[in-house]
């Protein structure tokens, strides 16, 4: 059943194909639709297998190929937002015939990388950068004098992010010559929220809007008889003085144009051969539709945003097993608020991805969306810690690094109670280096007058939630992982835990085993095969990053001849380094080996692929114990 096609009786094979940018340029313009057909049909049958962005992609497929048709990368540079819409790109510049490795160990990465090919000029994973990174390739260009054009793609939901604002704040007084394309399909994860989400809503509802995005196409057909820039202006002008007087664009010096059909290969095409010769910034407002060509990722583009493998007929993905972290944090959340009025949630445009849409449905009026604005997000809960309610601030491990000034000087110093919760903590498997969350311990650790913690199991992550909700005396932290747990039932009613008291498994005397959180299971392992060789064999629940147990770290180091941490964080700065530190500052000698992330940014792939090749494994640890111990009954010693 393949009802996705546009062109159902077309074989794919008949449709084209392009190896190259150069190809595109010289296929007839009356087959780009065509083309436009096999991509997405290439896209939906490739990431059916390997999951992926298929949503954004299929919006941004027309858009590509214009671009590409008129610009010469890698001499003119491409900067798209996120980038996670690059797939189209990928294809249109010599990786067609890879596109079904993306996102798979040693495949195509889901992002852009600059050191994947020379047409992807820069890299992103996070919301907010293309303009601000764009500009400055503008500003370079205009330094060095050299010709190139610079075209910088951002969704609308980038517009909600404050670096985006600060770039559209300089734009006019760096340079003359600067295309910015605001791809507006009212999405980027979740809907978009805010007064400029409302904004470019207005336009694609207005029936002013409607009326021009009908006869846009017309307008720019009407080429032969009079100039492409006396076209152009008629489009620009219908958008800004019968829509709104005073568009929010030129009042920053940038010369808006639009909004017009961004699924119109032919008028994109024209437009953009236009815009190019402008010398003026220019931004281009296009209208697309989110999972296009495609039923099942017009219907839902929440899922289709970001998903695994799927069945292309009809869309469904494999039912899932236990629950994940992110759902279960968005449930008990929202019991616990039932129970306590001042708990609220905030989140920055991830109400999915958090579980917070379980919150949602149960407290709407304590819910609060800011979009990709994670440093007001951050301020927003201190302004609510500061008047008595229970801010739970929900955002992934790599995002809050863009909030990590809020983290330092509005809750430590202050010691304003939010409670913070990481999710993608540890590694983030096929998202890449842009998503691992591997740098969290190291960022907080150190900070006077914060609480950090993460659980060994489901269970012990809902005490820890509740924990949180009656802590006042400063910032806590949960880090918790991608995905499911072990699978562990949850108790009636959550316990509250005592801060800074680890939970000691087993006791022994010839190694002390600390597995933190997600990582307990391998530490498990690893003890388990230590005891059956004859060793005596201590495991721990440390809990908490800090403050740290620091009777039981002494205890056990004065007991055992080496201690062995694991972490799903890198080892720089970790929580064995953590444990290290202490040590030497103790006076306790006591070698602490170590298993986690190396001090590198991790490339994507498998959870399991990259663990096995960077050594976070329970063999691995035996190996670094053993190398401390004598062998039992003449065995040798491992390592």
């Amino acid at each position: 059943m393949e009802n996705y096609f546009e062109f159902p009786d077309v074989p794919t094979d008949q449709l084209p194909k392009v190896d190259s940018a150069d190809d595109l340029k010289n296929l007839p313009i009356e087959d780009l639709p065509k083309l436009a057909e096999n991509i997405r049909r290439t896209l939906i049958k490739s990431l059916a297998k390997t999951g992926g962005h298929l949503g954004p992609n299929l919006g941004v497929v027309e858009l590509s190929i214009a671009m590409h048709r008129i610009f010469n990368t890698p001499k003119d540079k491409f900067v798209f937002d996120v980038s996670h819409q690059g797939y189209v790109h990928k294809m249109l510049t010599g990786r067609w015939d890879e596109i079904h490795t993306i996102r798979q160990y040693e495949g195509l990465n889901g992002f852009l990388l600059r050191t994947e090919s020379e047409h992807d000029c820069y890299g992103a994973g996070h919301a907010g950068t293309a303009v601000s990174a764009a500009l400055g390739m503008a500003a370079a260009r205009d330094v060095k004098g050299t010709d190139e054009h610079v075209v910088a793609v951002a969704g609308d939901a980038a517009f909600t992010c404050g670096p985006t604002f600060e770039a559209l704040n300089n734009i006019a007084s760096t340079t003359k010559k600067f295309i910015l394309v605001l791809n507006d399909n009212e999405w980027s994860i979740d809907r978009n929220v805010g007064a400029i989400a409302k904004y470019f809503h207005a336009l694609q509802t207005s029936s002013t809007y409607s009326h021009i995005h009908d006869k846009a196409a017309d307008f720019v057909e009407k080429i032969a008889g009079k100039s492409i820039r006396d076209i152009a202006q008629k489009v620009e002008s219908g958008a800004k003085n019968l829509l709104f007087p005073n568009v929010l664009f030129e009042k920053f010096g940038i010369h808006y144009y639009g909004p017009i059909d961004g699924h119109d290969v032919d008028l994109l095409v024209k437009t953009f051969d236009f815009l190019k010769d402008q010398d003026e910034p220019v931004i281009l407002h296009i209208i697309t539709e989110k999972g296009r060509g495609y039923e099942p990722a017009k219907a839902n583009p929440m899922k289709f945003h970001g998903l695994g493998p799927y069945k292309t007929e009809t869309g469904e993905t494999p039912a899932g097993g236990s629950p994940t972290y992110s759902q279960i944090y968005g449930q008990q959340l929202g019991k616990l608020a039932l129970e306590d009025k001042d708990i609220v949630a905030v989140t920055a445009a991830m109400p999915s991805g958090t579980g917070l849409v379980e919150f949602q449905k149960v407290v709407p009026e304590r819910y609060y969306d800011v979009g990709i604005a994670e440093e007001h997000a951050a301020l927003f809960a201190c302004g609510q810690a500061v008047q008595g309610l229970k801010p739970f601030l929900t955002i992934y491990s790599t995002f809050f690094q863009r909030a990590y000034d809020m983290a330092v000087h509005d809750m430590g110093i202050q010691k304003l109670p939010v409670r913070l919760c990481m999710d993608r903590a540890g590694l983030s498997g096929d998202d890449g280096p842009t998503h691992h969350g591997l740098f969290d311990i190291g960022y907080m650790r150190h900070l006077p007058n914060w609480v950090l913690m993460q659980a060994k199991d489901e269970d012990e992550f809902v005490d820890m939630i509740y924990t949180m909700s009656m802590y006042e005396d400063g910032p806590t932290a949960i880090r918790y992982p991608r995905g499911a747990g072990t699978g562990a039932s949850l108790k009636d009613k959550p316990e509250l835990l005592e801060i800074g008291v680890a939970e000691v498994v087993s006791e022994g005397t010839d190694v002390a085993i600390f597995g933190l959180g997600n990582m307990f299971e391998m530490a498990e392992r690893t003890a388990a095969t230590l005891t059956e060789m004859g060793y005596s064999v201590a495991l721990v629940n440390p809990r908490w990053i800090k403050p740290l147990d620091l009777s039981c770290i002494d205890r056990f180091a004065k007991a055992c001849p080496v201690l062995l941490t694991f972490e799903d964080h890198t080892i720089q700065h970790g929580f064995g380094a953590a444990i290290i530190d202490h040590l030497n500052d103790a006076g306790i000698q006591t070698p602490v080996e170590r298993i986690g992330w190396p001090d590198q940014f991790v490339e994507h792939g498998s959870v399991e692929i990259l663990r096995k090749k960077h050594g976070l494994t329970a063999e691995n640890g035996v190996t670094k114990v053993l190398k401390h111990l004598p062998a039992i009954k003449g065995e040798a010693v491992a390592g």
